[in-house]
Formats: C-alpha cells, sequence, structure tokens
C-alpha cells in the first residue's frame, strides 16, 4: 500500500489545499499563524517578568552597569 507521508501523497495533499483555499488566504492564513506566536511569546516573557519582578530588576541593573572601565585620555600616561 506504501507509505502514507511519502513525498506524492504530499504534493498531492498540498495541490488539493492550495486549489481549495488559494494563495493568498494560505498567506493570510501564515501571517495571522505568525502572529499568535510572536504574541504568545510576548505573554510568556511577560508573565515571567511579572512573576519575578525583584529577580528582573537585579538582572536590568547588572546589564546596565558595564564591569569593563573605559579609559580616559587622562588616564593614559605616556611610557
Amino acid at each position: 500500500m506504501g507509505d502514507l507521508f511519502s513525498i506524492q501523497h504530499l504534493l498531492l495533499l498540498l495541490l488539493i489545499v492550495v486549489l481549495i483555499f488559494g494563495t493568498k488566504k494560505l498567506r493570510n492564513i501564515g501571517a495571522d499563524l505568525g502572529g499568535a506566536v510572536k504574541g504568545f511569546k510576548e505573554g510568556m516573557a511577560g508573565a515571567a517578568a511579572t512573576e519575578n519582578p525583584e529577580e528582573k530588576r537585579s538582572l536590568d541593573e547588572k546589564s546596565t552597569h558595564s564591569p569593563v572601565k573605559e579609559a580616559s585620555a587622562q588616564d593614559k600616561t605616556p611610557s
């Protein structure tokens, strides 16, 4: 009988879906799905930030204060 997910079956299924829905509608569905995934990720990041605001604040402070000191012209002395 053959494999249900062979390349010929998948191409035929894709052709039928394109004929039924059309490329424009499929493009819109893809954009909507991508937007939903992006919104879900942002929501999860927002939920994690609201669960532990003190931890987020300490991470923000660490990222704003760089441990590397920038050398100024006065710090450099000729040798």
